[in-house]
C-alpha cells in the first residue's frame, strides 16, 4: 500500500543564498521545485559555480515526474542543465522562466531530456498524483509564482521570493485574495521567503526607482550613462531604459546574458522600448556622452564580466572616462562584496562619477520584509511553517516572526539543507540529514571539482608549494644527486638560501637513515622526505606548505 504521507527533501537553498533545490514525493513519486545555483565565495578558489548534490535525485531518477520553476533568477533555474544530464523530466513554469532556462539547458546540450511547459497565472496543473497550482507573485523578476501544492494530505503552500508590491512596473500584483482563499481552505504546511526576514517595515515599490533615474539623467544630461543591473532584473531594465529615452537619449544593451534577456522579453512583448532608441554597442563612439545609455552586466563585480573589463580599460567598445555617469542598480550578493568594491574603485579611478549603495536608492529589494512577511502568515494561516531560502539566521529570524503572529512554535520547523519533512495526518516530523546535500563544485568543463581539490587549492593558495626532487641508488639507497628544493609561495628562494640549505640537509639526513635502516623503496623514502620536510618547515616558519617529494631512483 502506497504512504498517504507527503515528503518534502530540502537539497539546497537552506543556510544560504543560492542553490535553492527541494524535493516533494507523494505517493512514491517526486517532483522537484526550482533547481538553482550559487556563486562562489572567497575561499573556493579557482570554482565557476556551486550546485546542489543531485546524488539523491540521480538515485531516484525514475521517480522524478516533472520540474516546477518558481522564477526565473539563476540562483532557482541555473543548475537545470547539470541535472537534466542525469533526469529526465518535463519543466513547469511561465514562459520567461523557460525562456531564461532554456538557454542554460541548450548551452548543457540536454534540452532533449525534458519538456518545457509554460503555465500562466491561476493555472492548474497535475504532476504525478499531486496538482500544483500557480499563483502570481511580485518579485525582481516578471512573472513570479507562489505554488500551492495540493496533495492527499492537504495543500503545501510555497510562497517562492516575493515581495508584496502594490504597484509594480507592469502592473502584475500578488494574488492575495486567491492566497486568502486558500488560507482559508486550509494550508498544512507553509514554505515562505526568509531573504529580508532581519528587515523591518516593508520594502519599497520597483516603480520608487524610476524617479531616482529621472533626476539622475535630468541632473547630467551632457554626460554618458553606464547603468548595470542583474540581467534578469527586467523590470529595473525597463525603467533605466524608459527614463533614458524620454531624456532624449539612446540605449545600447551590453553583456551576453543582457543581451539575450532583453531580446527575449521584447519578443514576449514584455519590455516596451521604442526599436529605434535601440543601437548596437559598436556604434556607442557616434554617439555624444549626453546623447547615450549603455545598460550592462557586471553589477556583482564578475572578473570578465562587460562593467569590469570597462573598469579595467579593457574593453574594446566602451573606455571609462569622466565623461561618465556610472550607477550601479544592485546591491551585492553575499560574498561578492570585495569584487564590487575593486570595480567601484577602478571606475573612481577613471574619473567616472559612480552611484551606488543605499544612500543613492538606485535598488530596491524584491524580496519581503519582515512586515510583509507577517502579513502573508496572517493571511494564508497555516498548521506548519517551515522557513526557507535564506542564510541561517534569516530563516531563525523569519521562525520569530511566525510566532509572533500566532504560529505555535513546536509547529515551526527550522531546517537545513539535506533535512526531510514528513507530513501525514498525524502532523509533520522532521529527518536531519536525510540525504547528501553537500556542495557540488563546478570547474569549467571539468565537472566536480570535490572536496579534496578544493583543499589543496586552498593549501596551495594560502601556503603555496615545495617540491624536493633527490636521486638515490636503487640498491643501498644512496644520495646520487640532490636534494634540490623549488618553492613558490612559501619563501622567496633568493632571500632564503639559509633556510633552504638547511631543508637540504635535513632531508639529507632523514634519507641516509633511512637508507642506513634497509629502507629503500620509493614510498617510504617519499614518506621520510615529506615527514623531515614538513617538521623543519613548522619549526621553523610555521607554515603548512603542500610538500611534494620526487624521488628518482638509477
Amino acid at each position: 500500500m502506497v504512504s498517504k504521507a507527503v515528503r518534502i527533501v530540502f537539497l539546497g537553498g537552506l543556510g544560504e543564498i543560492g542553490r535553492n533545490c527541494f524535493c516533494l514525493e507523494v505517493e512514491g513519486r517526486i517532483v522537484v521545485v526550482d533547481c538553482g545555483l550559487m556563486f562562489p565565495t572567497a575561499d573556493m578558489p579557482g570554482v565557476d559555480l556551486v550546485l546542489p548534490d543531485f546524488t539523491y535525485l540521480r538515485a531516484n531518477a525514475d521517480r522524478v515526474d516533472g520540474i516546477v520553476l518558481t522564477h526565473g533568477h539563476e540562483d532557482h533555474v541555473g543548475a537545470l542543465g547539470y541535472l537534466l544530464a542525469d533526469v529526465s523530466a518535463p519543466i513547469y513554469g511561465s514562459a520567461l522562466s523557460l525562456g531564461f532556462a532554456r538557454k542554460r539547458i541548450e548551452e548543457a546540450g540536454v534540452l532533449g531530456q525534458t519538456e518545457l511547459i509554460p503555465v500562466k497565472d491561476g493555472d492548474v496543473v497535475t504532476i504525478g498524483p499531486l496538482e500544483a497550482e500557480f499563483v502570481p507573485v511580485t518579485h525582481s523578476v516578471p512573472h513570479a509564482f507562489a505554488v500551492a501544492y495540493h496533495t492527499p494530505v492537504g495543500t503545501i503552500l510555497h510562497t517562492g521570493d516575493f515581495k508584496l508590491d502594490l504597484t509594480p512596473v507592469d502592473g502584475r500584483t500578488t494574488d492575495l485574495p486567491r492566497l486568502g482563499q486558500i488560507g482559508s481552505e486550509g494550508v498544512r504546511l507553509l514554505m515562505s521567503d526568509s531573504t529580508n526576514a532581519e528587515e523591518p517595515g516593508f520594502t519599497e515599490s520597483e516603480t520608487s526607482v524610476g524617479p531616482v533615474l529621472r533626476d539622475l539623467f535630468r541632473d547630467h544630461p551632457d554626460r554618458r550613462f553606464i547603468v548595470t543591473s542583474f540581467a534578469s532584473h527586467l523590470h529595473r531594465v525597463q525603467q533605466v531604459a524608459r527614463e533614458a529615452v524620454a531624456a532624449g537619449r539612446h540605449v545600447a544593451f551590453l553583456g551576453r546574458s543582457m543581451v539575450h534577456n532583453t531580446t527575449l522579453a521584447r519578443e514576449m512583448g514584455l519590455f516596451d522600448i521604442p526599436a529605434d532608441k535601440v543601437v548596437d554597442i559598436e556604434d556607442a563612439p557616434r554617439f555624444s556622452p549626453g546623447e547615450l545609455c549603455v545598460i550592462c552586466t557586471g553589477s556583482q563585480g564578475e572578473p570578465m564580466s562587460a562593467l569590469s573589463l570597462m573598469a579595467a580599460h579593457e574593453h574594446k567598445h566602451v573606455k571609462i572616462s569622466a565623461d561618465d555617469v556610472v550607477v550601479i542598480s544592485a546591491h551585492a550578493i553575499p560574498g561578492n562584496e570585495a569584487n564590487v568594491d575593486r570595480v567601484i574603485d577602478s571606475l573612481h579611478r577613471a574619473g567616472a562619477d559612480v552611484v551606488y549603495g543605499h544612500g543613492a536608492h538606485v535598488h530596491v529589494s524584491g524580496h519581503a520584509n519582515s512586515e510583509e512577511l507577517k502579513f502573508m502568515l496572517d493571511l494564508v494561516r497555516p498548521e506548519w511553517f517551515v522557513p526557507v531560502h535564506g542564510e541561517y539566521r534569516h530563516m531563525v529570524h523569519h521562525a520569530r516572526l511566525a510566532e509572533q503572529v500566532g504560529v505555535p512554535s513546536d509547529r515551526i520547523l527550522v531546517c537545513e539543507d539535506g533535512d526531510a519533512v514528513t507530513l501525514d495526518d498525524a502532523g509533520a516530523d522532521v529527518e536531519r540529514r536525510a540525504v547528501p546535500a553537500g556542495y557540488q563544485y563546478v570547474d569549467g568543463i571539468g565537472g566536480d571539482v570535490g572536496q579534496g581539490v578544493l583543499r589543496d587549492r586552498r593549501t596551495l593558495a594560502e601556503e603555496g608549494f615545495v617540491v624536493v626532487i633527490v636521486t638515490v641508488e636503487a640498491a643501498s639507497g644512496e644520495i646520487v644527486t640532490g636534494p634540490e628544493i623549488v618553492t613558490r609561495g612559501w619563501v622567496y628562494e633568493a632571500e632564503a638560501e639559509e633556510l633552504l640549505e638547511d631543508a637540504r640537509a635535513a632531508v639529507r639526513t632523514a634519507l641516509e637513515a633511512a637508507a642506513a635502516e634497509g629502507a629503500t623503496d620509493f614510498d617510504t623514502l617519499r614518506r621520510v622526505v615529506r615527514r623531515a620536510l614538513g617538521r623543519l618547515i613548522s619549526q621553523r616558519t610555521r607554515r603548512r606548505p603542500a610538500i611534494i617529494p620526487v624521488v628518482l631512483e638509477v
